[in-house]
């Protein structure tokens, strides 16, 4: 598999994640209220309220789970890289330690 493209899925998979991180924001100052309506003839607010909870639980652990597979996938891709940098130095681009001079 070409790491090219395991990093350009690793990007599309942050962007996802900040993505969704936006909507989880914006969806919650919309909607989302400061207050528990739990007194007397509040009582057609508490299943708008229970399903908007279920709604931003549910949004919250897709994140959780999209932040785990983009740390997991971006940490292989560097051990990846530095192995290959371990086994074949010469394939990797010349950086501040090592200058390649002909």
């Amino acid at each position: 598999m070409n790491l090219t493209f395991v990093v350009s899925i690793w990007a599309a998979l942050g962007v996802v994640t900040l993505a969704l991180a936006i909507y989880r924001s914006a969806f919650a100052a919309h909607r989302e209220e400061d207050v528990v309506r739990l007194g007397p003839g509040a009582e057609r607010e508490i299943p708008r309220q229970a399903a908007l909870a279920h709604k931003m639980d549910a949004i919250d652990r897709c994140g959780k789970t999209l932040t785990i597979v983009v740390v997991v996938v971006g940490l292989g891709l560097a051990a990846a890289y530095l192995y290959q940098a371990w086994l074949d130095p010469s394939s990797v681009p010349p950086n501040f330690y090592r200058h390649t001079t002909p």
